[in-house]
């Protein structure tokens, strides 16, 4: 005879259901790189902060000193004033043509160097009868400066766009050709016979050690002639150039108009500004291999 054993009034149990599936908490790597990135997030807010907590500060003696004629205002006017001549310049139209002229030379120029510069510098790096044929030539063409051969680029290819251009290219072409070279001669050598134990084949030793090791001197290179393609770029549009933020800042000054030539000034800075970050953000890209 079996028992029953009822349970207590208004205790009635229901069977049991099986527990859900219990919160796990997320694997170790990705914990770990969700802290790197609020971590790099908070790092990079920070960096932000405080560059606009100095350009403020320029901004303020800026517009304050010259009001306050600790500086004479005919020469540096006001922050205001020159922000106005620059919304001026730019809702006529004036600011976006000299913009479009002095971009298309600069980034032609630099475009063209790093695709010359480039494999010429890995090959001299890479290649020592290469490096002895040319050293000599580059030794000397290394030390004159791009400006004093303005008036050979002008005698040979006249006033137009191309001599300007070229003169950019040759400009670029040397920081990017020897850092590039630097960049190869300088690889860790027990990388290299590393990858030459494994194996590696002349060609896949190149590929897969020597050029992703030689990315970030490369890209320092490209930076610097960033810098070079619109200090070059000012120069070469003060010879003949009609259009240009170049010739803008040469023609405002000329004319007394103080206010339209800082624009350009602020303008020019701004391009280096942007076409340096775009560089940095590209060796990032290209670097990836040295965050991981």
């Amino acid at each position: 005879m079996t028992s029953v054993i009822a349970s207590p009034a208004g205790t009635d149990h229901a069977p049991a259901e099986p527990a859900g599936p219990a919160a796990t908490p997320p694997p170790a790597p990705a914990r770990t790189a969700a802290l790197l990135r609020r971590y790099r997030l908070l790092v990079l807010s920070g960096a932000i902060a405080q560059r606009g907590v100095a350009i403020a500060l320029l901004a303020a003696v800026w517009e304050v000193f010259p009001r306050l004629d600790l500086v004479d205002a005919t020469f540096l006017p006001p922050l205001s004033q020159v922000l106005r001549a620059w919304w001026a310049l730019a809702s006529d139209g004036e600011l976006p043509q000299h913009i479009q002229a002095s971009m298309v030379r600069s980034l032609s120029g630099l475009g063209l160097a790093i695709l010359v510069a480039v494999p010429l510098g890995l090959l001299i790096g890479w290649y020592r009868p290469v490096a002895v044929l040319l050293g000599p030539v580059l030794e000397v063409f290394r030390n004159t400066a791009a400006l004093a051969l303005m008036p050979v680029f002008i005698l040979i290819l006249g006033l137009g766009e191309t001599s300007k251009m070229a003169i950019i290219l040759y400009g670029c072409a040397w920081p990017i050709l020897l850092n590039t070279i630097s960049g190869v001669k300088t690889v860790d050598p027990l990388l290299v016979r590393s990858a030459r134990s494994m194996g590696l084949s002349h060609l896949r030793l190149f590929q897969k050690v020597i050029l992703p090791a030689a990315v970030p001197t490369i890209f320092t290179g490209i930076r610097l002639a960033g810098a070079y393609s619109i200090l070059i770029l000012i120069a070469a549009e003060l010879a003949g150039a009609k259009a240009g933020l170049g010739y803008l800042i040469s023609y405002a000054q000329q004319n007394f108009d103080i206010g339209d030539m800082y624009a350009g000034i602020i303008t020019i800075s701004a391009i280096g500004l942007v076409i340096n970050q775009s560089l940095v953000y590209l060796e990032r890209r290209f670097s990836t291999w040295r965050t991981s």
